[in-house]
């Protein structure tokens, strides 16, 4: 956006850390209702940003990438991270706002 591109965080990339960690925590908390545990999940957010359909303005764009290794069922997989995505704040507060898109990330074969 129009920086030297000198090192330093950008706060694309502090959002990034906090949506990712916030996710996280939201489906380790709805995974241990259910008694199953996430310990070893990893949540990746990305962060984009770039001009949106109304003139000179910028919009974000968020991808989380989520791994579920000791999860081997894609469909509880799936419910943990809908169940999460509603009790996310992070979510919550970008709903409707900027798209989202939400990934299960397989393991390796």
């Amino acid at each position: 956006m129009g920086g030297d591109g000198g090192p330093g965080t950008n706060p694309e990339q502090l959002f990034a850390t906090g949506f990712a960690a916030c996710f996280q925590n939201a489906m380790m908390s709805v995974a241990r209702r259910k008694n199953i545990s996430v310990d070893d999940s990893i949540v990746t957010a990305r962060i984009g940003i770039g001009p949106v359909p109304v003139e000179n303005r910028f919009g974000l764009t968020a991808e989380l990438d989520i791994k579920l290794p000791s999860i081997h069922d894609r469909a509880l997989a799936e419910e943990l991270a809908s169940a999460a995505e509603k009790r996310c704040p992070y979510t919550n507060a970008v709903r409707g706002n900027i798209d989202l898109a939400i990934k299960i990330i397989e393991p390796p074969a």
